[in-house]
């Protein structure tokens, strides 16, 4: 316990030293979101406030080659996800999850949180940066196939147990982790590896993945993607690939479902440490992290906020109202922490790309936190309240 808590008050103070040097700018440079803690009250930063690291990944999304980035063996079997789910595992077109899964809930009739104005008014005094409303465009999601190959990995400092799951992962030929054109995590960033494989209904995530002359990684989530979860996810009190506990590519939109016209999910936020209420969560959600700051107005983890039915979309393009009508129907999820506030999937390999269907990182950014109000999740959940307490998944 004593090591973790060594870990988590450096990690705290590279955060501090992160905030004094982030800025605002569209760069999002200056060190990763994190994934998340580690378990129960044990300590871990998770997160680093302003800098995340995501970057402006520009309206076509990740650039460079396929290859392999300086990685080992290339792996087989598998490609490059396409944007609209496909209704593997007999799920709905458009949704990783089932329907009853809470992030592919309609919440547009939901009751207000009490505290959805105080929130929102907090989010309007103490969040407004020239990267508010920014899309980063960086995470990847990869198609595996029965053939594809799978590794074993060495957990990483950012490995915690018993939270992440210690599960060989698939390497999909030519695939990438965010951020990077291969699997070798070389710009420090989160380096999150998310590999869907619909033939064993399972999503498998990994935060900080680095595979070059060896394969590590931080904290690895395996879910099921042919089951809906309890209120507890994979485990109260437990961290995933990101720091509410929650699953990433669920939440993620793209250009394929722009496109279609439709997007059928709720959609992953993320906002700084430090306007994050400090160490509470709300489901779904099942974790917070010592990182957090934020006062009693701030959103908890996992918070989900719906855009306001009156809210004027007319000054958006028709991408962007696609975007803005999933946020009215599903809203937005609390997910992680850093700075560009809306993640979109990496169009690299989906059938369209983000400049075929006139959308950028900027094209959100006119829209006001006052035209969004905070769905009632439930009471708030104090993080120190509990510990992480589950069975890992290791094949």
């Amino acid at each position: 316990m004593s090591g973790r808590k060594a870990f988590y008050a450096f990690g705290l103070l590279m955060v501090m030293l992160c905030l004094a040097c982030s800025g605002d700018d569209d760069s999002g440079a200056g060190g990763t979101s994190g994934a998340g803690s580690g378990s129960g009250n044990s300590g871990g930063s998770g997160g680093d406030g302003d800098g995340d690291g995501d970057g402006d990944a520009g309206a076509s999304g990740a650039a460079g080659s396929s290859g392999g980035g300086g990685t080992a063996a290339s792996g087989s079997g598998g490609s490059g996800g396409s944007g609209v789910p496909t209704g593997a595992c007999d799920n709905a077109a458009g949704q990783i999850f089932p329907p009853d899964a809470p992030w592919n809930q309609l919440i547009e009739d939901a009751p207000l949180a009490g505290d959805s104005e105080a929130i929102i008014d907090y989010l309007v005094a103490n969040h407004d940066t020239n990267v508010r409303f920014q899309v980063d465009f960086s995470i990847t999601v990869l198609e595996a196939e029965a053939s594809t190959p799978k590794e074993s990995f060495t957990p990483s400092d950012e490995f915690y147990e018993p939270d992440c799951d210690p599960a060989p992962f698939p390497i999909v030929e030519g695939g990438a982790i965010e951020g990077e054109d291969g699997y070798a995590c070389e710009s420090d960033g989160d380096c999150h590896l998310i590999v869907r494989a619909a033939h064993e209904c399972r999503l498998y995530e990994m935060w900080r993945a680095n595979r070059a002359d060896e394969f590590y990684g931080g904290c690895a989530a395996v879910w099921d993607i042919d089951a809906v979860y309890p209120e507890t996810g994979r485990g109260d009190f437990c961290t995933s690939a990101d720091a509410a506990g929650l699953p990433i590519a669920p939440l993620l939109f793209s250009a394929d479902e722009i496109a279609a016209g439709e997007i059928k999910h709720a959609i992953r936020f993320i906002l700084p440490n430090d306007r994050i209420r400090e160490l509470m969560f709300v489901r779904p959600g099942t974790h917070s992290t010592r990182a957090t700051g934020g006062t009693a107005d701030a959103p908890p983890y996992a918070a989900r906020l719906r855009m306001k039915a009156g809210a004027d979309l007319s000054g958006l393009n028709q991408a962007s109202q696609v975007v803005a009508r999933a946020l009215q129907r599903y809203g937005m999820i609390l997910a992680d922490a850093g700075n560009l506030t809306f993640t979109a999937k990496s169009d690299r390999f989906d059938e369209h790309t983000w400049e075929e269907v006139g959308f950028g990182p900027h094209d959100l950014k006119g829209i006001p936190w006052s035209d969004f109000e905070v769905v009632d999740s439930g009471e708030p959940i104090d993080w120190d309240s509990g510990s992480c307490d589950r069975t890992a998944i290791s094949e």
